[in-house]
């Protein structure tokens, strides 16, 4: 398979990734598998909502396995000390403002396995990121988003 996508992340979003593998490994399938065989007993399958329950989260586990296999297999792990330390690319934090006098607002960009913006991980899909990538610190730097163009100046950018 030529071709094959990869999926950028950084040291601790694989370590993340690892550790929710071995969870649902060791834990959480062996749980589901328990859940069937005493929903089995309860008799008639074709009305056992506890077995139709059981298996429709194996099926979700299994799926997630899988795709947690898939992007651990196509990982590539980011090295920030290859990019120069102003500019903004994956792993780093960038902190920007919106001018004229926005408040500052701080995202570290992760590869979209990792992405979490509750907790300000944005991907290096979004919009923000995109426009941000390879740019340093003091870039004025146009984000196009849906609700219009915003003008931003990069503050800061830091290494995980």
């Amino acid at each position: 398979m030529a071709n094959e996508k990869t999926y950028p992340m950084t040291e601790a979003g694989r370590k993340k990734l690892e550790d929710e593998l071995n969870e649902k490994k060791t834990k959480t399938r062996p749980e589901v598998i328990e859940r069937i065989k005493i929903a089995r007993g309860f008799g008639d399958l074709s009305e056992n909502s506890e077995y139709e329950s059981a298996k429709d989260e194996q099926s979700m586990v299994e799926s997630r396995i899988s795709t947690i296999e898939h992007m651990l297999q196509n990982a590539e792990i980011i090295d920030n000390n290859a990019v120069a330390k102003d500019v903004v690319s994956l792993g780093k934090t960038v902190e920007f403002k919106e001018l004229p006098d926005e408040e500052p607002e701080s995202y570290t960009i992760v590869g979209a396995a990792e992405a979490d913006p509750m907790s300000g991980k944005i991907s290096n899909d979004s919009p923000i990121a995109k426009a941000l990538l390879d740019h340093k610190v003091g870039d004025q730097v146009v984000i196009a988003t849906p609700g219009g163009d915003m003008n931003v100046q990069i503050l800061s950018v830091k290494a995980e």
